[in-house]
């Protein structure tokens, strides 16, 4: 662990990705926690000229709370590792293979990690007969941005095309009815299992960040046996993707109980309507308590 004491910690936030909003409340939230906790702490806003402003600031840790690109994936860390500058979270590795949901769904796959059946469609190319209903997600968008579900060939063009205007590279997942949970890690340890109930049709970009549209359960309403396998596979799932500090995975549970992961998050959100924030709540730990747990993280990877 990195000794935090008479340290410049840097918060890094913003970006330029369509999530930079959500980035800069995280930011603003974190920042805030780390000025109560008492060390020295400054707000960097993430543009093209980061390195300069890392340079001028002189920090000694980067806290990184960009969703989307430069920070989910190893963007971000590649520069801070250049730098020598120890930094909260996953590294290089695990950012850039979580972000892209069809390298993650690879991975599932080989470490033999449940996950819905899947194929890929790319721009100007042939693909497979799809069976609906399925699940259009552009290959690296997070926040929910781009998602369509779609249950007839009308329905889907229209999700491809949406998909489409992000990337050109788009994942089609088999849907699966069921209830929506999350599970997150910290430091290696589990957090409890949360049920999200969304009041929309499926956990959107409004009802992730809109306060009212969105029920967290803790823990989710499933029997201590299928919470527990939940646990143990975002474990497995933060360890194969060799992540550090934190990481959320999202799975469904369908009425068989049986679970499909639907992807890793390496750097969740840390709003007032946040999931990881919640289940550290439920387990007696304070925001302030789990920045620090957060910033406890923070090294060369």
């Amino acid at each position: 662990m990195i000794n935090l004491k008479n340290k410049k910690i840097g918060v890094l936030c913003g970006g330029t990705s369509s999530e930079r909003e959500i980035s800069l409340m995280s930011g603003k939230a974190v920042y805030a926690a780390i000025k109560k906790l008492g060390f020295k702490v400054v707000l960097i806003d993430v543009n093209k000229n980061v390195a300069e402003k890392i340079k001028k600031e002189k920090i000694d840790v980067a806290y990184i709370i960009l969703h989307g690109t430069p920070g989910e994936d190893g963007t971000i860390q590649g520069l801070l590792e250049v730098m020598k500058i120890p930094y909260t979270g996953c590294g290089v590795f695990s950012s850039a293979a979580s972000i892209d949901k069809i390298i993650s769904k690879k991975m599932f796959e080989y470490a033999k990690i449940p996950t819905a059946k899947w194929t890929i469609i790319e721009k100007l190319k042939p693909f497979e007969e799809i069976e609906f209903p399925v699940v259009v997600k552009p290959a690296s968008q997070g926040s929910a941005i781009g998602i369509s579900i779609v249950k007839n060939k009308k329905e889907f063009e229209k999700a491809v095309k949406l998909a489409f205007s992000y990337e050109d590279r788009v994942l089609v997942e088999k849907y699966v009815k069921g209830i929506e949970v999350t599970a997150g890690v910290l430091n290696g340890n589990p957090l409890p299992v949360i049920e999200i109930v969304p009041k929309g049709k499926f956990y959107d970009f409004k009802s992730k960040y809109t306060v009212g549209q969105s029920t967290h359960i803790i823990p989710a309403r499933l029997p201590k046996t299928v919470l527990k396998r939940i646990q143990n596979i975002a474990l497995k799932v933060y360890e194969e993707f060799r992540c550090n500090g934190t990481c959320r995975v999202d799975m469904i549970v369908d009425k068989n109980n049986k679970i499909y992961v639907l992807e890793l998050n390496t750097l969740p959100g840390m709003t007032k309507t946040s999931l990881f924030p919640d289940a550290a709540k439920h387990m007696g730990m304070s925001f302030e308590e789990l920045v620090l747990e957060i910033l406890k993280s923070a090294k060369n990877n």
